[in-house]
Parts: structure tokens; sequence; C-alpha cells
């Protein structure tokens, strides 16, 4: 199994080039629907797939985290995807995906893993609405395979924060300093835990800001923005000051978006921060071979607030 992700390193350098590469897997079929959905993973985050090994409970675990395992000495905690989604069913899980987000090492229990899929970010769509109420927000988009399967994108940050609390110590927003200017910062990100912590920060900041949920719609509203700073001879740097990009996200990727701004004259000047789960230095690398100015990782709040107000001033 562990071939299925053999030189995963290598596929960063699909970085700047608006694709991507996501594990496919299953949870067993849902005995509401007699269905059984398959779901994807970007193989970014992904660190290795196997089968499940012995399990240490302990009590008073979040809902759905099925106890630790240890990995080369390493306690990683474990979530059960099928009992965190809500589907009911009899299968047992089989597999274990252990990935990484800005450092965190966890497992994720699923029925089965199928392949990877590489595809062109634009063919990753925004989920319909129906479907976001449905899940509650827990699908970031979808694409449509060959025979007709919806393969589903998971907010993994969504899992995350509800699971360990990531992000929900309102305590840390508290010593956010204020700007003391006036500033916009624009910024783009498909999961909605990130956005509602990024608006946090920046009105802890008492900075204003414009969102976008992906970086399709970040590019048509920055465009917009720089012609009407044409049409009225505001300065763009009047009106947008620093761009703040997600990298993966539906139609667009960070990457792309970045690249796009850094070739576009009328955005000389304006700093993109690129704001990102993916905590390796390969992934860092690529944001700055495609222009971005500053990298920062998720779920640090402090230090997203430090760049920002260096930027900003």
């Amino acid at each position: 199994m562990s071939d299925l992700l053999k030189n995963i390193d290598a596929r960063t350098k699909l970085a700047g080039t608006n694709k991507l590469e996501i594990l496919m897997f299953s949870l067993g079929v849902d005995n509401r629907t007699a269905r059984e959905e398959t779901f994807g993973i970007n193989v970014f985050k992904v660190r290795e797939v196997m089968r499940i090994p012995a399990i240490t409970r302990a009590p008073e675990m979040p809902k759905a985290v099925e106890g630790m395992v240890s990995l080369r000495g390493v306690l990683v905690p474990v979530i059960d995807l099928a009992k965190y989604i809500g589907i009911e069913t009899d299968s047992k899980p089989d597999i274990m995906i252990v990935t990484e987000y800005n450092g965190h090492t966890q497992g994720f229990l699923v029925r089965a893993v199928d392949n990877i899929l590489r595809l062109d970010w634009s063919a990753m769509r925004v989920p319909p609405q129906m479907l976001v109420a449905e899940m509650g927000g827990l699908v970031t988009a979808i694409t449509e395979l060959k025979d007709k399967r919806l393969v589903m994108m998971l907010d993994v940050e969504k899992v995350l924060s509800e699971t360990g609390h990531f992000d929900s110590d309102d305590t840390i927003f508290k010593s956010v300093q204020p700007l003391g200017k006036d500033r916009t910062v624009f910024f783009a990100d498909d999961s909605s835990v990130a956005r509602n912590q990024i608006t946090k920060t920046l009105d802890a900041m008492q900075v204003k800001h414009i969102s976008a949920i992906n970086g399709r719609q970040a590019w048509d509203e920055l465009v917009k923005i720089a012609d009407y700073s044409d049409a009225s001879n505001i300065p763009l740097k009047n009106l947008v000051n620093v761009v703040l990009t997600d990298v993966e996200m539906p139609e667009m990727d960070g990457y792309m978006l970045t690249r796009k701004i850094k070739s576009d004259k009328r955005f000389t000047g304006i700093p993109v921060l690129m704001h990102s789960s993916l905590s390796s230095t390969s992934n860092e690398q690529m944001g700055k071979a495609v222009g971005v100015d500053e990298y920062v990782p998720k779920f640090e709040a402090q230090k997203l607030a430090q760049t920002l107000a260096r930027l900003l001033a």
C-alpha cells in the first residue's frame, strides 16, 4: 500500500500549474441511502496509508475520536470519519490514512482507498448549496468521474477544528493588537473554519476586509476592483493593501491566483500572503516561486496578525 504514495515529494511539482492529485476513499455503504459515496483528500497532505494498527482508547475523547496510535514513537490521534460525518454503516474501517496539517499529524479511519486521481483545479466545482447545508459545510469541492461517480473533497480543517479544538480558544484574538491605520485585506479561502478565523483576526486588528470562497471568485473580484480603480483614478493600493490566499481551492488554487496577481502590473506593490495548512517546506518554496511575499501556517492567529501588521504598515 505504501507504493500508492511512492515518490510523493515529487508531486509538489504540480504546484503552480492549477493541478492537484487527490487520494479517493470510501467510508462504507450508508444504510439510510444504500449508497457508498466517494470522498477525496489532497495527496499533498497524506503522509502514508496503512492497515489500522492497535488503537489505545482513552476516556473523554471528543466525538468520533477512536483513540491514539503510536507511529514511530509519536502518539497520533485517530478519527473515524464515518462516525464524524454521521454515516450509518455496518462496514468496519480497514485502512488508516495518516495526514499532516500545520505540523499536526492525525489518522483518519476509512473503509477502503481507491486510487490517486490527477486533475485540474478547474474541474473541482463549488458544491451546490443544498449539499453544503446537508453536510454542514464539510464538503468544499466536488468533481465528477468518467463513470459518473461524484468525488467530494472534505474540509479536513473543519474536522480537525471540531475534534481537536485547534481554533476554539477565542482568548487568542484578545491579545491581537489593533493596527491603528485604515487598511483593507482581500482574502480567499474555501474553508468556513479558516474564513472564520481570518475574520476574527482582522476584526481584532480593526482592519477592513473583503472575502472570496475560492481563487476564481477572488480573481474575478480583484479584476473588478482594479477596473474601478482605473475608472475612478483611485490608486489600487488605496483599495486593497494585502491579498491573503489559501492554497487549496476549487476552480483556481492559490498558486495560480498569485501568479495572475503578480503578472498584472496594476497589482504592483500589493503583497500576497499565503495562508495554508500545507506545512511542508516544498510547498512554501513553491509559493515563493510564483511570487508569494510571505507564508503563514493556519491556526496561528498571532503569527497571522503579526505578519499582516508588518505588511500593512
